[in-house]
Parts: structure tokens; sequence; C-alpha cells
């Protein structure tokens, strides 16, 4: 296998936690974000949508979305278990995990993108430049504070985002909230619970990835 890479990022992020959290070592290939390597011609050729993070299997299929990876790669490795064992868990982790991408992973880049300037004319990831919206950047920040809120809902009542164990949905919530800082916005200090959940898990040799 073949890993691309981007430590800065937040999306490869949660692809190498996945990775370490199943004990694998793959070979992995740094590509700059920062530098626009993304957008070469060289990149292109592997991933058209010129993202990250992107895994080559050892059948030579890449592939380019974090689900994606994480699926191949708990079918082929399947302990330990980071998408639930039951059928009621393997539900439960993908829907917890699409909550999260799309009230946590979202608005947190929706206000990233079109606020920073070292994204301007970025506003949107992938080959096409698109215009920052600052209408987006004030409606996304509103969003992750609901985000905020709903974590602090959930771990009140669940160890952890899906349920009792540490799965896919835990690394993707957690990549998120630590992203989270690049908008200057913290966990509050009164969500006792995912302050617990945050501690708990940035202990895990893979949050330190």
């Amino acid at each position: 296998m073949l890993f691309y890479d981007c430590k800065t990022a937040p999306n490869p992020r949660r692809a190498r936690m996945f990775i370490a959290e199943k004990g694998l070592e793959v070979e992995t290939r740094e590509v700059s974000i920062g530098k626009g390597e993304q957008l070469s011609d060289a990149f292109k050729a592997i991933n058209p949508n010129a993202t990250l993070p992107v895994l080559i299997t050892d059948e030579g299929t890449a592939l380019t979305e974090n689900l994606g990876i994480a699926a191949y790669l708990e079918a082929r490795f399947p302990e330990p278990p980071l998408m639930g064992r039951t059928p009621d868990e393997k539900g439960l982790v993908l829907m917890w995990n699409s909550i999260v991408e799309q009230q946590g992973g979202a608005p947190i880049g929706e206000t990233l993108r079109n606020a920073h300037p070292a994204f301007a004319d970025r506003a949107i990831p992938g080959p096409v430049n698109h215009a920052q919206i600052p209408e987006l950047a004030q409606r996304g920040a509103a969003r992750v504070g609901y985000f905020f809120d709903l974590l602090e809902w959930r771990l009140a009542e669940s160890p952890y985002i899906a349920g009792s164990e540490f799965t896919l949905a835990d690394i993707s919530t957690f990549v998120f909230v630590d992203f989270a800082r690049v908008i200057k916005t913290r966990i509050p200090q009164e969500n006792s619970a995912t302050l617990t959940w945050f501690e708990k898990v940035s202990t895990r040799p893979s949050a330190q990835l």
C-alpha cells in the first residue's frame, strides 16, 4: 500500500489515525497543500479531484475518500474493529461519522476557507478555484457552535461518539474538534463531557500523529 498524506490538513490526519489504530505501517509520501502540490499534474494523475488523503491499495486501486479508505482497511484488517461488530454498531458508527462530517467538519472548513487570506480563490478544495463568500464564514461559525452543543449532549450519555467503544466516529470527531483551533474555537469550558472525552482520546498514540 502507498499513502499520500499532508501533515497540516485534517482529512489526511483522520486516515493517518485510522492506519495507526490498526497497527499498520504503510509507505507514505507527503504532499504539501500549503505549496499547492495537490494541484500538480503529477498528483492529479493519481487523484484528478486534487484532494488528500489517497490510499493506493496493493491491488492498485486509488481510494480518495476517508470512508472508502476506512472501509477497505476494516475489511482487510478487521482487528481491532473500528467500524463496529454488530449490525447496530456498524450502523451507528457510519451514522455518527456522517453527522460529525456534516455538522462539524463542513462548517469548520467553510469558516476557514471563506475567511482566511490563504484561501483566497480556494474556498472549495479541488481542481477548480472558487471565490470566498464572507457570509458563509459567518454561517459556518454559528454552525460550529451548534456542533459543540451536539457533542456535549451525545457524550453526556455515551462514553464514545458511536457507543461504548472507540471507533472511526471518534477519530473524525477528535480531528475536527482539534482542527477548530484554526478558527479560534475550542471546546467550551462548561462542556465537561466533551472535555473528558477529548482528554481520553488525546492519550491514544494515534492522536499524536
